[in-house]
């Protein structure tokens, strides 16, 4: 299938499930094959059959992004099996859990910080070399409405995400003379495995209720955005952050 990512390779980190998975079938549908990354081999399986209905490549590379090693060593099997990687969107998270200070202990702010920012860091690490190269490249970063307006018991949560918005910019400048693009979407609440074990129904409900438009962005709201930024129509767009949040959160906090 011809479209604007036409035979781009990119890698979506935690596709398995949720936005992650609509994420990867969006970037199919435009063109790109795609490296399907998630802890979980079943979900991951599912999201590659997905990708390959669409008439686009697929790899599964199951591996936990908190093992640096094991992780990168995958990112190598699956650029030897598909490609070089020119789109990077580093999806990969974790819950906050609803969790006021009191009940963030050094586990749980550790596993949060080094699933989110660190798993970026090193993504985004072992694929640069390869864009560089090629003088192109497009990284797409999930972030959160939360690292921009903050959360009264999501603090450890909207600071990583809030740490990988100061990668974006950093990065925009620092990859800039090769041809890479740097930008992150900022997704207002979106219902998925995840945020439905944090808020539960009625706490999205609720959220839908007070956003200005009266209703939430879809998944396939945040991965039009990750699509149009991966794409040649950005090419001149980088260190920005698209927010799709029905009006949540306006301004750049």
């Amino acid at each position: 299938m011809a479209g604007p990512l036409s035979d781009r390779i990119a890698l979506v980190t935690g596709s398995g499930n949720g936005m992650g998975r609509s994420h990867a079938i969006v970037l199919a549908e435009r063109g790109a094959d795609i490296i399907v990354h998630d802890i979980e081999a079943d979900a991951a399986a599912e999201t590659a059959r997905a990708v390959r209905a669409t008439g686009r490549r697929a790899h599964a590379l199951v591996a936990d992004i908190r093992d640096v090693a094991r992780f990168t060593a995958g990112i190598g099997e699956a650029e030897a099996a598909l490609g070089g990687v020119s789109i990077l969107v580093n999806n990969a998270g974790i819950s906050g859990g609803g969790r006021k200070i009191e009940d963030v202990d050094q586990a749980v702010f550790d596993d949060m910080f080094t699933t989110q920012v660190r798993g970026a860091f090193f993504a985004t690490r072992a694929v640069v070399p390869g864009m560089k190269t090629r003088r192109w490249g497009r990284i797409v970063n999930i972030t959160s409405t939360w690292a921009l307006s903050g959360f009264e018991t999501m603090s450890h949560y909207a600071a990583a995400k809030a740490a990988i918005a100061g990668l974006t910019r950093s990065w925009a400048r620092e990859f800039a003379p090769f041809g890479i693009t740097v930008n992150s979407v900022a997704p207002g609440t979106v219902e998925t495995r995840i945020t439905l074990r944090s808020l539960g129904k009625d706490g999205i409900r609720r959220m839908a209720e007070e956003a200005p438009l009266k209703k939430l962005p879809e998944a396939a709201d945040i991965s039009w955005a990750v699509a149009w930024l991966a794409s040649d129509e950005a090419r001149i767009v980088t260190g920005q952050s698209i927010s799709p949040n029905g009006g949540q959160v306006i301004g750049s906090g």
